[in-house]
């Protein structure tokens, strides 16, 4: 049973409810210095502010950065919270300094509660939204171009691998087939579509799992967390955490990989008989199984069921 089970289940922010906001407390609670690389709506950063630590935000989406940046303006007055616009995978472009470390950093995958709920986003699939779902302005383009364009071999690899959708030919040939009618422009356009292939009695976690397979495509969320990984495992100060919330099984296999990966002390090929590797662990992994929202969370916020929390530790 994990330790944080007993803990709150966190505090409700205007423009985002964070998730495991008491487990990422409790596990980031001896870091005086946090990086917050998905600040959204600053839910998780304005409860880290609170207990005394210094935090540095980014994101990628310029609304989510203003929100946040007026949710914790005090603080940023101060000097103790600043905020950069930009994408966690390459955070010098985004203006980190290089060489800068923390003591703590977080990453919470999968998009905000105020990102779903704008409809001009276009990350739901609610009657009439636009199939856009960029995260940011770095995004090369929107869902309705990406469904519009991509060759059929290539969207069925996508929802097979993102989607893990067993109809993943079947669909995009669908997709394509109405495409040629007339361009996806909104929601209801993907909805048909995955209606015509799952059949009539296919619903909301069908949509919901077909179109977060669009949007990882989209924003390129794999790649980016993969080239991500080891970039912010060298941003930890000795004994630093690195606490991440995923929300896709794609997400989680690579996190769940690269933690295993960096506290194993031989990664030598099984067969070579003198290990010539770095010989010592990186660090350890923090949580052997992931960490996942409690029942009263769920209750109160129902975008923390798929949620799933890793930490791992630099060694000192």
């Amino acid at each position: 049973m994990s330790p944080f089970r007993n803990l709150p289940s966190g505090r409700v922010g205007a423009y985002h409810i964070p998730v495991l906001l008491a487990e990422i407390e409790t596990l980031l609670a001896s870091a005086s210095t946090v990086l917050d690389c998905t600040l959204g709506g600053g839910g998780h950063t304005a409860a880290l502010l609170e207990r005394g630590m210094h935090v540095t935000g980014v994101d990628r989406d310029p609304r989510a950065l203003a929100a946040a940046r007026e949710r914790v303006a005090e603080y940023e007055r101060t000097g103790q919270f600043r905020a950069f616009l930009g994408n966690y995978a390459a955070l010098a472009a985004a203006g980190l300094p290089d060489g800068e470390c923390f003591d703590g950093i977080l990453l919470d995958l999968g998009v905000s509660s105020h990102q779903f709920d704008d409809l001009a986003r276009g990350f739901t699939f609610r009657e009439g939204a636009p199939l856009d779902m960029r995260m940011g302005t770095d995004a090369e383009t929107d869902a309705g171009e990406l469904l519009n364009t991509i060759d059929e071999v290539d969207l069925s690899a996508l929802l097979r691998a993102y989607a893990d959708e067993p109809r993943a030919a079947r669909m995009a040939r669908e997709i394509v087939r109405r495409r040629e009618r007339r361009p996806f422009a909104t929601a209801d356009d993907l909805v048909d579509a995955i209606r015509a292939v799952l059949g009539p009695r296919s619903g909301a976690p069908d949509f919901a799992r077909i179109f977060q397979a669009i949007r990882i495509a989209v924003n390129d969320e794999l790649s980016g967390l993969e080239q991500a990984l080891p970039l912010l495992r060298d941003r930890l100060t000795p004994g630093g955490v690195l606490a991440i919330i995923s929300y896709h099984s794609g997400e989680d296999r690579l996190v769940k990989n690269a933690f295993r990966d960096w506290s194993t002390a031989c990664v030598c090929p099984p067969r070579q008989m003198l290990c010539t590797c770095r010989g010592t662990p990186l660090g350890e992994t923090l949580t052997r199984k992931p960490i996942n929202a409690t029942d009263d969370e769920i209750d109160g916020n129902s975008r923390a069921r798929s949620a799933r929390l890793r930490a791992w530790k630099r060694a000192i």
